[in-house]
Formats: structure tokens, C-alpha cells, sequence
């Protein structure tokens, strides 16, 4: 990159329930080393007052860079801008709709346009159930346009004892998709799962 070697992820928080998803995105990207690039819908600022404790500033604080929703001139608007991708954590169907149609109306949504277009990772852990046709038939789209639709799902096989852990499950898994190994991730064949065949046939 031309001022920094850091990589860069965007970082999309919409007004879906479970804005815990984006706030943890942002901590393990902080472990990570990876400089987050951080906008929030203004339904997402409501979530926030409505899931957590947490003041608008204090959220944003976790970033490194936050910029206004309005703000379409922003340098993430911009596909010269390099980042490793976006992603949207969590997704509401409004913004899924949006960045659908290319009708973008806040930086968020032209943002993950940006990905799009640049042919960037950009995943969108969308929070919706249940789902009728019209739903599905974007989120088709979407995925024919290359994004990634990364539902966050519960994953028992882990054997998650607290709701932090299924949360940090579902943010690692999403993080996968741009080549960021979180330590929290439990891993099938790793961290759990069956024992080796010839581990078993020793026994």
C-alpha cells in the first residue's frame, strides 16, 4: 500500500439486531494488526443503545478510522483506496437490498459497492428470519455479483458455552474469507472433531 504495509478492512455495522457481531469484528481485527475502516448506519447507532451499554463513541473507538454515513466522498468510496475487502456485521435487509440494486445512497452501501466492483471480498453476515422469496432472490443476486452471504450460525459442533463464544465462532469464521485466522475459531479436525483414523486404529 502506498503509506502503509498495515492491511485494511471495512467495516460496515446496518441496524440488524446483533451488533455485537460488528463490535467484535473490530476487536479481533485490533489483534489481528488490521486497521479497520469503520462506518455505521444510523439505525445501527439505535441497535447499539438497544443491545449494549455502550455510547456511540465508545463503539467507534474500537476502529481506527470511522467516517459519517453521509459522507460519500470518503476515501472508502473510492476503489483506489486498496483494503483486503468489506464487511457488513451485522447486515440488515435494507442495506443487503441496496447494495444489490447499485443504488447506493449512504457510503456504507457505496462502500460495499466498491468491493464489488473492484472484485473484493465482501461479505455480509445478514440477520434476518424468516426469509420469503424476495429476500432469497437477492441474496441469489448478490452472490451472482460475487458477494458472500455469511448468515451468523450458531455452531454447536463447537460446543459453545456462552454467547460470547457462539458470537466469536461466527466472527472468525467470517474473517476466514479474507485470509484472517482468528485464535477463538474452534476448527473441525483441529480444535475438535473425530480423532484421527489412525490415531483411532492405534488405540
Amino acid at each position: 500500500m502506498a503509506k502503509t504495509e498495515q492491511p485494511r478492512l471495512v467495516v460496515g455495522i446496518s441496524g440488524a439486531s446483533g451488533i455485537a457481531y460488528g463490535l467484535r469484528v473490530l476487536d479481533a481485527c485490533r489483534e489481528l494488526s488490521v486497521e479497520t475502516h469503520l462506518v455505521m448506519s444510523r439505525a445501527a447507532a439505535l441497535t447499539l443503545a438497544q443491545e449494549t451499554t455502550l455510547s456511540l463513541a465508545e463503539a467507534q473507538g474500537r476502529a481506527d478510522v470511522v467516517y459519517r454515513v453521509g459522507d460519500v466522498g470518503a476515501a472508502i468510496a473510492s476503489g483506489s483506496f486498496r483494503t483486503l475487502g468489506m464487511i457488513v456485521a451485522p447486515c440488515s435487509v435494507r442495506s443487503m437490498s441496496e447494495i444489490a440494486t447499485g443504488v447506493t445512497a449512504s457510503l456504507l452501501t457505496r462502500a460495499a459497492d466498491v468491493a464489488l466492483k473492484e472484485r473484493r471480498p465482501l461479505v455480509l453476515m445478514v440477520r434476518e428470519s424468516p426469509l420469503h422469496l424476495g429476500h432469497l432472490r437477492t441474496m441469489a443476486k448478490l452472490a451472482q455479483m460475487g458477494a458472500v452471504i455469511a448468515p451468523p450460525m450458531p455452531a454447536f459442533y463447537a460446543k459453545p458455552t456462552s454467547l460470547a463464544e457462539m458470537v466469536d465462532q461466527s466472527v472468525g469464521r467470517a474473517l476466514d474469507l479474507f485470509g484472517l485466522s482468528w485464535k477463538p475459531v474452534k476448527r473441525w479436525g483441529e480444535d475438535i472433531g473425530p480423532l484421527d483414523p489412525g490415531a483411532e486404529a492405534d488405540a
